[in-house]
């Protein structure tokens, strides 16, 4: 089993079920499809929680995430498994990935975020500081039943 870290504000996504991927760095170890995650919020703090029962992991496949300052939605391109995805695609990405602008918004150059894309791109920016070219993988997970 392998458990995922999350910011307190991904967790009510966690828990309706919008949010159901996560995009992490390699490591020794990820979930593979078919074997349980734990999801917590705050995970190493005296503030953990488990924020949903077990889930069942559904794929985990490679993911690489270009910025650019060049554009306002701050991320350039996605690619899943090889597939770049399509403009639409990546706003979908976003928005599964708990960035949707109606659960989050982020603030860059002072005003707000217009898309989950740039959401994504503004988060990406401030913890990823200096990564322009992302590789890791893409974890999925569903309820078990």
């Amino acid at each position: 089993m392998v458990a995922y870290s999350f910011k307190a504000y991904f967790a009510p996504q966690i828990e309706n079920m919008t949010k159901c991927q996560t995009v992490r760095a390699d490591r020794a170890r990820h979930a593979q499809a078919g074997e349980m995650v734990q999801l917590y919020q705050g995970m190493r703090t005296r503030n953990c929680r488990r924020i949903v029962a077990d889930q069942i992991c559904t794929a985990n496949l490679p993911v690489q995430i270009k910025l650019s300052d060049m554009i306002d939605e701050l991320i350039a391109s996605i690619v899943v498994n090889g597939i770049q995805l399509h403009r639409d695609e990546v706003e979908e990405f976003a928005c599964k990935d708990g960035f949707h602008p109606d659960h989050l918004q982020l603030m860059h150059n002072g005003r707000s975020a217009k898309s989950a894309r740039q959401n994504m791109g503004i988060f990406w920016q401030r913890h990823h500081p200096g990564v322009v070219d992302f590789t890791g993988r893409l974890i999925l997970w569903k309820p078990v039943g």
